[in-house]
């Protein structure tokens, strides 16, 4: 394919709900039968006050689904880095990709809601220095020997950590965010940028950015990948699938003010307006797209795989 084809999954539910174990299992195992790329977890330590949402730890889940699965890859989208211990982080992190036999993509972020950084103790005004300072950590631990380094409370001596991640030198690393800086440290520190709900135009105008940031850096911009995730609703007509659709993301999803994202950009109508307006995302340059099936419905995942991957070839 031009472009590979992920789905995420319910590990995040609305506030209503309560996350369905055996469910995540079979929706996984029933991916990989269909040849979708990857599954993406979602990641918060805590999310919302009146309502609150219901999620599932994203490394805790994809490493029972690395148990459950033997090909598909397994991505956080995104992992709100300067949460974490990043020693602890690296070796969490790190097991999910050695169960997985390799398999892991991670997608990392300096997050955006101060309740949950104050909740864990972080400085919520630091956190794009804590995520930069969390990655080097992370990155040192899986490709060095022995690490020794001193930053802020942390005290590495001689540190040794193994086993090795599987891939080599270490997985890949997705950074996600909107902002110059972030795009800036796409560039510069990532292997890619993962973003959410960009319409084409408005991923392609960042993506120009990436690559300029990234000639500028002496980078070649070759070496980078995007991925954009995207909600679905396949149904018989563009009017029919509007309002459900409209109303599953103003409720239930968020988008960052200071970013391009938006739901205007959700895929929904029959299957020919589905390909097409997929299509210009993929005319847009993006190398893998994550698809969000509307309300994760196992029916929608089988039309998606059936009537709208083939088209994409």
């Amino acid at each position: 394919m031009a472009v590979q084809v992920g789905l995420a999954i319910k590990n995040f539910v609305g506030p209503t709900e309560t996350p369905d174990v055996d469910a995540l299992y079979r929706y996984a195992e029933r991916a990989e039968a269909l040849g979708f790329e990857s599954l993406w977890a979602w990641d918060h330590v805590i999310l919302g006050v009146e309502p609150s949402f219901p999620i599932l730890d994203a490394v805790g889940t994809l490493t029972a689904i690395a148990a459950r699965t033997s090909k598909i890859r397994l991505g956080t989208g995104v992992l709100v880095l300067p949460l974490r211990n990043p020693t602890v982080a690296a070796k969490a992190i790190g097991t999910l990709d050695v169960i997985s036999k390799g398999r892991l993509v991670l997608g990392v972020a300096a997050g955006w809601y101060a309740r949950e950084f104050d909740a864990v103790g972080v400085p919520f005004k630091q956190r794009g220095r804590l995520f930069e300072r969390n990655l080097d950590i992370l990155i040192r631990l899986w490709t060095e020997e022995r690490v020794t380094l001193q930053a802020d409370e942390f005290n590495l001596r001689d540190a040794v950590m193994r086993p090795k991640t599987v891939q080599r030198p270490r997985p890949p690393i997705l950074i996600g965010g909107y902002v110059d800086a972030v795009l800036k440290r796409v560039a510069t520190r990532g292997d890619g940028w993962l973003t959410y709900f960009y319409t084409p135009e408005s991923y392609t105008r960042s993506w120009q950015k990436i690559l300029a940031f990234a000639r500028e850096a002496g980078r070649d911009p070759r070496t980078l990948s995007g991925t954009n995730q995207l909600a679905i609703l396949v149904g018989a007509s563009r009017a029919e699938t509007e309002a459900p659709m409209r109303r599953w993301l103003s409720t239930e999803w968020d988008v960052a003010a200071w970013s391009e994202s938006t739901i205007e950009h959700a895929i929904r109508g029959n299957v020919k307006e589905c390909i097409e307006q997929l299509r210009a995302h993929v005319a847009s340059g993006v190398d893998r797209l994550i698809l969000i099936p509307y309300r994760y419905e196992p029916s929608q995942v089988e039309t998606i795989a059936r009537e709208i991957l083939p088209a994409l070839r």
